[in-house]
């Protein structure tokens, strides 16, 4: 697990993925040569901060998030949310402006629920700030900040070592409003008219998602996917004897909920490990649901 404690440490709030892409292109160039298929890397200037890996004649495409949830600095010591993070009083946070490393306390007014930092100093107006890292890893259970989604990533690279067909997009701003996906899902199916999708992201433990129960099959959060397209991903893990829970949820979304919107007649599933603590930092996931969630991908990619 030292790759994905490595991922988690990554500064890589929504809008600046771009150090979670330079790490993944340096990863990708060292260890593409041991993988089964040498997959083509799509990124550039076109698709700013986001990359593809194109293997074989791809018939299924996944997403995944390279942001994270956090904070920005404003004016006053006060500071203001990057999606949904959990706010605490005294929760180390930490970053970097002009003057140098950062590493301060949140600070949450009793009274209005302001935020604001507690620290030696004025921080850089702009600057962004995260949860500090403590990865805890047992025989059972990974806790860290940003599991969500770095461990979606983790599989992700996983899953490359053995694909021979299919499409894995790293995407942003998934946590602070979306759009990035509507960008490579037109480049994807102009290019390769592929019509199934994937979202491998994290969820959340409920009293009816339970952790080491196996992956989460979502029929539905503030979204729902098409039916026969989801009856067919049950059918999949049904034959093949993978550990998974079907998920039902009134709020929440992902990459999933902006693929709906757009003009392309593509089916979408979100598949994930769950976890408790969401959005906070620690997040926590049972080893058997990031095993069956590999699982369950692998075998897709194969069968659908």
């Amino acid at each position: 697990m030292e790759l994905l404690k490595k991922l988690c440490k990554i500064h890589s709030p929504s809008g600046e993925e771009f150090r979670i892409k330079e790490f993944l292109i340096k990863y990708i160039n060292s260890n593409k040569q041991n993988w089964k298929t040498q997959p083509q890397l799509v990124c550039g200037e076109d698709f700013q901060d986001c990359l593809m890996l194109v293997f074989g004649k791809p018939r299924t495409m996944i997403f995944a998030h390279m942001d994270s949830v956090g904070f920005n600095v404003r004016y006053e010591k006060e500071i203001i949310k990057i999606g949904g993070p959990v706010t605490e009083n005294n929760t180390i946070l930490h970053g970097k402006d002009k003057t140098g490393n950062i590493e301060c306390k949140l600070k949450v007014d009793k009274e209005s629920k302001k935020l604001s930092y507690q620290y030696k100093r004025n921080i850089e107006r702009g600057t962004s700030l995260i949860f500090k890292q403590e990865f805890i890893e047992d025989k059972e259970t990974i806790q860290s900040c940003f599991l969500d989604n770095r461990l979606g990533i983790w599989v992700m690279l996983k899953l490359a070592e053995t694909l021979e067909n299919g499409i894995i997009a790293f995407t942003c701003w998934e946590e602070h409003g979306g759009g990035s996906v509507a960008v490579l899902t037109k480049y994807i199916y102009e290019t390769y008219k592929i019509k199934n999708s994937l979202i491998a992201d994290i969820t959340w433990i409920t009293n009816g998602v339970k952790p080491g129960k196996g992956v989460v099959i979502s029929q539905r959060d503030k979204m729902i996917p098409r039916k026969k397209y989801f009856e067919k991903i049950l059918s999949i893990a049904k034959d093949n004897n993978i550990d998974y829970q079907i998920e039902v949820e009134e709020n929440g979304g992902s990459d999933g909920s902006e693929l709906q919107k757009l003009p392309y007649p593509i089916d979408w599933c979100f598949i994930g490990a769950a976890e408790e603590n969401v959005h906070s930092p620690n997040e926590k996931v049972n080893k058997k649901d990031v095993n069956s969630m590999l699982k369950l991908y692998e075998t897709l990619m194969v069968n659908l």
